[in-house]
């Protein structure tokens, strides 16, 4: 069985907050820094880091589809 992304649950908050708040990402900066912290520590095992990699301000959306969060 494969391993959870260590980071699902931070983007599947990411993707909750984003929709509640009509994708205003400032609504959710807090739920974002908590996801860079998670991407600090394990960017190298976390698909959904990959969107935190390349940019610092920008959520890449693809990263936290509904797909990943059940």
């Amino acid at each position: 069985m494969p391993q959870k992304d260590p980071c699902q649950k931070q983007a599947c908050a990411i993707q909750k907050c984003l929709q509640a708040n009509k994708y205003v990402e400032s609504m959710c900066a807090d739920v974002i820094a908590v996801m860079r912290r998670c991407c600090e520590t394990h960017a190298a095992n976390s698909i959904c880091c990959s969107g935190f990699r390349d940019s610092e301000t920008t959520i890449n959306e693809k990263n936290t589809r509904e797909t990943f969060c059940s």
